[in-house]
């Protein structure tokens, strides 16, 4: 069968595709990955044919303006501004970005890229004829693209954040441009997913409403990014703690979310043996205390092995890796979604949540050593690896996929 992924404009959405691409591919499928030129490398990086006619959302930008009208109502939680949604400098007052302006002067051309992107997704669709599309959740030209050759479309998720959820999580984009009804499909309705393959354990599926949930195993995929963290021998009688830090979120939260700096500095001195990733820029601006290793450009799954304790700021694609490393987690975290995962997992006894806009490096430093001290949090976190460890694999959703597509005979009885 040919199988059609399509992706938004942002690698953490679509890293954990990668696997059930690649299976599918193994299985003998034809998958091709729609996807704006922003993302084509990342697409070929993992061995997979990318159709790069999307016109992708600007997902730093859309964050930033989210942070702004956050803030513009009230409800900014942190200390500092957020920064200006064009620059990405940090703003003095809210007065020096005027939003009803920038939505003024730019809201013809996004609708415009938007309706272009939706024509490009149903051009390819129609002239390559898929049996099945598969897409994030804030990809709808795959949405479209499935309705018009009338094949099943099922939604990805890339974490423990669902297609049914409430106020800020409700990342669901809508229609404004009207391509469903210009290209005589139904509306997308409410809720806009009929099918979902959930990547994460029992205890931290995310609701989907009435959509029909999918099981699969959460395998990492770090994007040809990172290679294998170097052996260590380890220290006697230091726990071993990981910190890692993307530039995600010092790109639409400002350099005043990178607190990576006041986490080393409150673990000092704790008896612990640090290890850090983060990018190559940031790992040369830092001040590495003792007992402090600092990677670049190294998997997160690899650093992890022996890990008592992973900090992090939330992402998704740190919870899942975490999860299924088994390791216990202490998330950092400064935006809703990030948030949402952290409390998620800590929910399950798995870790802790530090908020940002309470961010301490004390408290930081009491939670790393809460959840080394109390052996809960280890047996909770390899409880979630067990869960995991139990769903089917990338290549056992293979025929499940199939059947949906009517590509495969059913088994007799």
């Amino acid at each position: 069968m040919r199988v059609l992924f399509s992706v938004s404009a942002w690698p953490g959405h679509y890293f954990p595709m990668v696997p059930l691409a690649r299976a599918l591919g193994a299985a003998g499928h034809e998958v091709r990955v729609l996807c704006a030129a922003s993302q084509a490398t990342s697409v070929q990086a993992a061995g997979l044919p990318a159709v790069p006619v999307l016109d992708g959302l600007d997902m730093v930008l859309q964050a930033r303006l989210s942070h702004f009208w956050q803030a513009q109502a009230g409800d900014w939680p942190y200390p500092w501004l957020p920064v200006h949604p064009v620059t990405g400098q940090h703003l003095s007052r809210l007065e020096d970005f005027d939003s009803a302006a920038y939505r003024a002067e730019h809201r013809a051309a996004a609708l415009a890229a938007t309706a272009r992107s939706f024509d490009a997704a149903v051009r390819f669709a129609t002239g390559w004829r898929p049996d099945l599309v598969v897409h994030d959740r804030l990809s709808l030209e795959g949405v479209l693209a499935a309705r018009v050759v009338s094949v099943p479309a099922v939604a990805h998720l890339w974490g423990p954040v669902g297609t049914a959820e409430e106020g800020a999580l409700r990342l669901v984009p809508g229609d404004p441009t009207r391509s469903f009804a210009r290209h005589g499909v139904a509306e997308l309705g409410d809720p806009p997913f009929r099918t979902v393959i959930d990547p994460c354990p029992p205890a931290l599926c995310p609701p989907v409403g009435a959509a029909h949930r999918l099981d699969v195993r959460y395998v990492p995929y770090a994007g040809g990014f990172g290679g294998s963290c170097p052996p260590r021998p380890r220290v006697s009688g230091r726990p071993r703690v990981c910190v890692v830090w993307g530039t995600s979120l010092t790109a639409m939260a400002g350099a005043r979310s990178f607190v990576v700096p006041e986490i080393l500095a409150g673990l000092t001195g704790a008896g612990l043996d640090v290890t850090v990733l983060v990018s190559a820029a940031d790992a040369a601006a830092l001040r590495v205390p003792p007992a402090t290793t600092v990677f670049s450009d190294v998997a997160l799954a690899s650093a992890l092995s022996g890990a008592d304790v992973v900090v992090h700021h939330g992402g998704a694609g740190c919870v899942m890796t975490s999860v299924a490393a088994g390791v216990p987690q202490v998330a950092v975290t400064f935006a809703a979604e990030q948030a949402a995962n952290a409390d998620r997992v800590a929910a399950t006894g798995a870790g802790l949540h530090v908020r940002g806009g309470d961010f301490d490096a004390g408290a930081v430093r009491a939670a790393v050593t809460d959840v080394i001290a109390d052996l809960a949090y280890g047996r909770a976190a390899r409880w979630l690896r067990d869960q995991n460890d139990r769903r089917p694999t990338p290549a056992g959703l293979v025929a499940r996929l199939e059947d949906l597509a009517g590509a495969r005979a059913p088994a007799s009885g």
